[in-house]
């Protein structure tokens, strides 16, 4: 049987409870920052990584809560974590992703992410993914998640 992919995340929420969406570059959808850990990196130092590189927000482990692994697709699953965003990260045209990728056409490397939104839990399948959209409608309650943090 293969090994499923475990990517790991961080689910920001606003003071309003709006979630942090950043924009995947040369794409139609937009996602939480998140990606698959390197070897022997535990899920919360991955998602705090990845929220660094995708977005420039740096967030300390203490302020994580760890809300555990989700099914995500036929082959991946999620490891997330959330947090509360402080006055200081609120303001997104200070984000920069410094993690890049090889354009398909021309093998350029591009930014991951290229813009970022805080959007309402009512607005997010707009945005994101098919697979995002519905692990916040079914599994994951963005009010409920407000609610806890």
């Amino acid at each position: 049987m293969a090994t499923r992919i475990v990517s790991c995340g961080v689910v920001l929420l606003d003071a309003q409870g709006r979630v942090l969406l950043a924009h995947a570059t040369e794409t139609s959808h937009w996602d939480i920052p998140k990606g698959h850990g390197e070897e022997g990196e535990a899920a919360h130092v991955t998602a705090l990584r990845e929220m660094v590189e995708e977005t420039g927000i740096a967030i300390s482990a203490d302020r994580l809560k760890d809300l555990g692994l989700f099914v995500y697709r036929r082959d991946k699953d999620l490891h997330l974590f959330a947090a509360r965003a402080h006055e200081n990260e609120l303001d997104l045209t200070q984000c920069v992703c410094t993690s890049l990728f090889p354009r398909r056409s021309d093998g350029t490397l591009i930014p991951e992410m290229d813009a970022y939104r805080w959007t309402a839990p009512h607005e997010v399948e707009q945005y994101a993914s098919r697979s995002l959209a519905r692990l916040f409608q079914t599994t994951l309650s963005l009010a409920e998640l407000h609610q806890s943090l």
